[in-house]
């Protein structure tokens, strides 16, 4: 998994920052289908299959949640409509991915080289996956400096009747600081989600395969310890993840905070809506996760020895 070794680092900056935007660009093209869907369920209100409902009348509110205006539509139509703001979401994602793969490098080299005997001594033999976790734990907080491309590819996901027609300079102007909107929420969701997805797969690596250095993870090893942290860190963050999803995707008129969001959900839907769109991406984190960890993994090194290779 990108970000997993044992000892300290070779790679060149820009080899990892090359190698983990272009697993950010692959996972966009795959992905952002899913991505929105999952967005979208969350996002809303109505309940598909809910009590009372004919198995044909839950389908049309699934249909309807899922493809909004394109519902009745065709099915290229209906394709087209899962890739609202892919600007937004292309710049989101690989910053994302190039800040979160690099940047847990970095820390755990840190932690490693300055403070691994605290680890040792607060830890024990669990002080590698802690120190992974950790440093995941950090990066992910430090999030949110991202957080206005998130919040703007998430309006255009679910609500994208409040970007039609206006320019990047005017959606900044009359969001002001509303971009950062669901910024707490966002760092308490990523604090133990990035957490319990690098911790997750440092346990499994070490854990469960017994590896010393996790770059000798074979892809089968890769894929297991993908899966265990992915599971673990969506499990975590599902509910806070939807509480962030609704703050950012309301319009600043509408905007309500994470604690009304949260009263109004226990009150009016129940327990249940804090795991809501939490199938759909349970469904693609496996292989989405094993993809984008995959190709970051396999690509740093390589260009590492192209790039770093000619400088020695």
């Amino acid at each position: 998994m990108g970000g997993q070794t044992s000892g300290k680092g070779n790679e060149s900056l820009t080899s990892r920052l090359l190698g983990s935007g272009l697993s950010g660009i692959l996972e966009l093209v795959c992905f952002h289908p899913v991505d929105t869907i999952a967005k979208r369920l969350m996002n809303s209100t109505q309940k598909p299959f809910a009590r009372g409902q004919t198995m044909s009348e839950g389908f049309s509110v699934l249909n309807s949640v899922i493809f909004k205006d394109a519902a009745q539509q065709g099915t290229f139509a209906k394709y087209k409509s899962l890739f609202p703001g892919i600007g937004f979401a292309a710049g989101y994602k690989i910053m994302q991915r190039m800040y979160k793969f690099t940047g847990q490098r970095y820390v755990k080299d840190y932690f490693n080289t300055n403070h691994q005997s605290t680890f040792k001594s607060l830890f024990g033999e669990n002080w590698k996956t802690m120190m992974h976790a950790t440093a995941g734990s950090i990066v992910g907080i430090g999030e949110i400096v991202l957080l206005p491309l998130d919040v703007l590819k998430i309006k255009a996901q679910v609500n994208p009747d409040l970007l039609k027609g206006k320019g990047l300079r005017q959606i900044i102007s009359q969001e002001g600081l509303g971009l950062y909107r669901g910024a707490t929420w966002t760092a308490a969701r990523n604090a133990p989600g990035s957490f319990a997805l690098f911790g997750g797969s440092a346990f499994v690596k070490e854990s469960v395969f017994g590896l010393e250095d996790y770059n000798n993870a074979t892809f089968f090893q890769n894929f297991c310890a993908s899966i265990g942290g992915a599971f673990a860190s969506l499990a975590v963050s599902s509910p806070l993840d939807v509480i962030k999803t609704r703050i950012q995707a309301k319009s600043a008129e509408k905007a309500e905070s994470g604690w009304v969001i949260l009263g109004k959900m226990v009150k009016n839907e129940g327990f249940g809506s804090f795991f809501k769109g939490l199938v759909p991406k349970m469904l693609v984190v496996g292989p989405k996760l094993v993809f984008s960890f995959t190709i970051a993994d396999a690509s740093i090194p390589l260009i590492s020895a192209l790039i770093d290779g000619k400088k020695n």
